[in-house]
């Protein structure tokens, strides 16, 4: 009662306290009121007892009829004259009251009653759902990241994540960091790398960046549903972080003994092991693969440099010179240092002591890697011609720097490219093949203009020079990298006719081998050289031009420490990924940059429209339209079968009139008729003569010329 005595007034604490007195009067009287006693005592005694001895004292002063200030308790009585036993502890019997403050019978609230009150009803507990500190933690460092890849401010996201805490969850900030990158450009892969070098360390512990990664390897199975490059991208990844000493070269075979081998995280281990960590320069190949940590442009790199030597000849601090060549993060482009070091030489005699200490001490700290320096000291033999219009000792200089580079150690000994004293290098060329050079270089940008590949063909025939075909290919696509995806799709579908028509697949492998040979000096001009060249490796073996094996056999021709072998294993991956066929047939737009989906449908259409009336000449326009001649056995395909549904042989009509006109060569004939060959048995559930047709079908072809004589 003490508690609920807080809510009552002075005047129901008295009643209350004279109710508790008469409730013990009361039990004493029932007590005395018992059937025990009753049948020795009568009633008038009773009454006496009552009033002698237990006087109830009334509440507020009142006074009784009977006494002043006294009450005298009576007990009830029915009207039948039985007496009615009052209940104990005074809380009265049936029909009454009940006791003063009693609570402990049922209570309920009858939400119908007019006088409903919603404030009485009981208190519950609601309960709500604890918020998961990783949920919360996961769409900051969303935000966090988002900023990063608007501002690339690596300070600024650094502070936030420390600010923001919750270094048990590192790991998976690692994970999301990647997972978010993938999905966009080079500058943001880029980014994310750059941004997990600076918090190495500083803000994330070695162990949690182990543990995110492995995480990032573990969900490559449903990173690739949505992105068709995610086991090449981790692969890279993963070699970055390696390359960045931000995790350990034994992650790999760790990780790889934690995965099933029939996971994709298996095979991105697996990418990442051979076709990066283990390829020759794999670290210079590696961090440029994105663009290189500065996003500069290479005229812009060669602006710093330029302001570097120059600040370092005036000061002669060679500290503060190398420090500087360390802050570029171009390692991949130090050759540019060295060649235009010894310009500054050659210019200026009172500046060569300080470039060669310069030049001995980046060697020394292994700041400039010796393949860089040979290649700086190699650039500036082949334009030495050039240079000593300018400087007329410039062979002179050069010639007397070798031996001195060479001797004192920070310059390979192998080094081979002096000229001699005429300053004609040795390269074996001669009158004729330079006039091919050119010829060829000719007809290139001809065809890139017209698009007109028998002409090129028949121009490649009147040179009459077989034996430089594997010089042509090189040249061929050397020159489309330089140029935009158009050209690049058209060096692919020129390589693929010239195959069927004149090139052996001999030309095409000593080609590619002459490609990937000069792979670095073509990157010195073109920095995403290497990419480039895997692509046009890869949609050569989807074109058939290259077999698979193929790729195998140029490895083994490519001299020992060739970056070209990267390459080749980069191929290798594209061609290895899923939907690899589509993706590389429209790497570079497929011409128009049509799905090959649509690409499908258009076919199709044009094709129902010429077989019900259409004009042969219009049915020709709309395929010259697609802009897909690389394509264009798909339309061999589609109309061989909607001939034999239709039962209508008018399609071979426009067969020969595109064949007439060149407008699909005799290898897209021949892809589109092994394609019916290869599903003949299925075609044959739908239209049961569908071999009887066919065989006519390739008569025919062989009569008018259309087939390669190879084809059974």
């Amino acid at each position: 009662m003490a508690s609920r005595e807080g809510f009552l007034t002075d005047e129901q604490r008295e009643m209350l306290k004279v109710a508790t007195q008469n409730a013990e009067l009361m039990s004493s009287l029932s007590l005395t009121l018992s059937p025990r006693s009753a049948g020795r005592s009568s009633p008038g005694k009773n009454s006496s007892l009552l009033s002698e001895h237990h006087h109830v004292k009334a509440p507020g002063g009142g006074q009784s009829a009977a006494l002043g200030g006294v009450a005298v308790r009576h007990p009830r009585r029915s009207h039948s004259g039985k007496i009615i036993k009052v209940k104990k502890d005074g809380a009265g019997g049936k029909g009454t009251w009940g006791k003063l403050l009693d609570t402990d019978g049922d209570y309920f609230i009858d939400r119908n009653d007019p006088n409903y009150d919603s404030s009485e009803e009981p208190y519950e507990l609601v309960g709500y759902a604890s918020t998961d500190p990783l949920d919360e933690y996961k769409k900051a460092v969303v935000s966090l990241i988002e900023e990063y890849f608007t501002t690339g401010d690596v300070d600024v996201a650094a502070s936030d994540l420390r600010e923001l805490g919750s270094s048990e969850y590192h790991p998976y900030f690692i994970k999301r960091l990647i997972s978010l990158a993938m999905d966009r450009h080079d500058k943001e892969k880029e980014m994310a790398s750059v941004l997990l070098s600076a918090l190495y360390a500083d803000v994330i512990i070695a162990a949690h960046f182990s543990q995110g990664f492995f995480m990032l390897v573990e969900s490559a199975d449903d990173l690739a549903v949505d992105i068709l490059d995610a086991v090449d991208v981790i692969a890279l990844f993963i070699a970055r972080a390696v390359v960045d000493d931000i995790l350990p070269p034994a992650f790999v075979t760790r990780a790889k003994k934690m995965l099933p081998e029939t996971s994709k995280g298996f095979q991105v281990l697996n990418t990442a092991e051979k076709s990066y960590l283990s390829a020759p320069h794999h670290a210079e190949l590696v961090e440029r693969r994105w663009g290189g940590t500065t996003h500069l442009s290479v005229d812009g790199v060669k602006i710093k440099i330029a302001d570097l030597l120059r600040e370092y000849v005036e000061s002669g601090d060679t500290v503060e010179a190398c420090r500087c060549i360390r802050q570029l993060g171009v390692s991949f482009f130090h050759h540019e240092v060295v060649k235009r070091a010894l310009i500054i030489a050659m210019e200026t005699q009172t500046a060569k002591p300080l470039i060669l200490n310069l030049l001995r001490e980046t060697a020394d700290e292994g700041l400039i890697s010796s393949s860089q320096m040979m290649k700086g000291f190699t650039r500036l033999a082949e334009s030495l011609d050039d240079l000593a219009l300018d400087i007329p000792s410039a062979k002179k200089i050069f010639q007397s720097l070798v031996p001195q580079a060479i001797s004192e150690g920070w310059l390979d000994a192998s080094f081979q490219k002096l000229p001699d004293e005429n300053g004609e290098k040795p390269d074996g060329s001669d009158g004729k093949l330079k006039q091919y050079k050119k010829e060829v270089v000719t007809i290139i940008h001809e065809y890139f203009s017209s698009d007109d590949v028998p002409e090129l063909i028949r121009s490649l025939e009147d040179l009459g020079k077989p034996e430089y075909n594997p010089i042509f290919l090189k040249k061929l696509i050397t020159l489309a990298m330089d140029r935009k995806n158009r050209e690049k799709e058209m060096a692919s579908v020129l390589l693929s006719s010239l195959h069927m028509e004149m090139f052996s697949s001999e030309d095409i492998v000593n080609g590619f081998v002459m490609l990937l040979e000069s792979a670095e000096d073509t990157a010195l001009d073109i920095l995403d050289a290497s990419d480039e060249l895997a692509f046009f490796l890869a949609r050569a073996v989807i074109d058939d031009v290259l077999a698979p094996l193929n790729l195998g056999e140029i490895i083994g021709m490519l001299p020992p420490n060739c970056s070209g072998t990267e390459t080749v294993y980069l191929a290798r991956s594209l061609i290895a990924a899923r939907h690899a066929g589509e993706r590389i047939l429209r790497c570079w737009g497929g011409g128009t940059g049509w799905a090959v989906e649509d690409a499908k449908d258009k076919i199709q259409k044009l094709l129902e429209e010429y077989e019900s009336g259409g004009v042969v000449g219009e049915a020709c326009q709309c395929i010259r339209d697609l802009g897909m001649p690389f394509f264009n056995h798909e339309v061999v395909k589609k109309a061989l079968v909607m001939a034999m549904e239709k039962k209508n042989d008018r399609l071979l009509d426009l067969l020969q009139e595109c064949f007439s006109e060149g407008l699909i060569t005799t290898n897209q004939i021949t892809k589109g008729f092994s394609r019916i060959n290869d599903g003949l048995d299925d075609l044959a559930l739908d239209i049961p003569n569908a071999k009887d047709k066919f065989k006519f079908y390739v008569e025919h072809a062989r009569t008018q010329g259309w087939l390669l004589p190879s084809f059974t």
